[in-house]
């Protein structure tokens, strides 16, 4: 795999966890899934990615044959259920999981510090507190777009963000979402992520020395 190839294989994971819990997954995202829109790599990357893309195909083999409407009404049923509520038992925030944040409060700023640092804001369409799974996964993403265009700068801000934030509490989320969800795309969403920033934290490593 080359550098361009390897950029575009790290943007794909992060959409596609983005795609996957910034809210009820779309209609068009659920075309993709259920047809020839997402590959999974055959060979092996990291445990948590190899369950994930496993259980991935598994669910999509199990549903490639159903209307998108009857699968994403499904998805709708199940997403509400683990993560919306009322009295959801999985909540996607850094500040949830962390002993050393209140949940929803004063940890909110740590993570808004991170991007202003980088100069970057969350966007509009983002509904949910700094803190939620997928605010963090578009901040990653802006991060290493600015790495593919030669901003080296970049990977340090990945670095302290993968230290102080998406490492602390990604473990956590993913045990729980285990112990909550049944096997499918939700579950399947958690361990890539779970694999993702496993993987950013291998990479970033190489290009960082001695982390920060």
């Amino acid at each position: 795999m080359n550098e361009a190839e390897l950029y575009e294989a790290r943007l794909e994971l992060i959409d596609f966890c983005i795609d996957v819990f910034w809210d009820v997954p779309e209609e068009s995202f659920v075309e993709r899934l259920l047809g020839e829109g997402i590959e999974t790599p055959e060979e092996s990357v990291n445990e948590p990615l190899d369950e994930g893309f496993a259980l991935l195909r598994e669910w999509r083999g199990e549903n490639r044959d159903r209307s998108t409407e009857a699968v994403r009404e499904e998805l709708n049923r199940e997403y509400t259920d683990l993560f919306v509520g009322p009295r959801p038992p999985v909540l996607p925030h850094e500040t949830y999981y962390r002993e050393d944040a209140d949940f929803l409060g004063e940890g909110l700023a740590d993570v808004e510090a991170s991007y202003e640092a980088a100069g970057w804001n969350p966007p509009d369409d983002y509904p949910e507190e700094a803190d939620f799974i997928a605010v963090e996964l578009a901040f990653l993403r802006y991060l290493v777009e600015r790495q593919r265009t030669g901003a080296e700068e970049a990977f340090g801000f990945e670095r302290v963000f993968l230290d102080e934030h998406l490492l602390e509490w990604t473990d956590a989320f993913v045990e729980e979402t285990r112990e909550e969800a049944d096997p499918g795309l939700f579950l399947a969403g958690a361990l890539i992520f779970q694999g993702l920033v496993r993987f950013e934290d291998e990479l970033v490593a190489q290009m960082v020395p001695g982390g920060f």
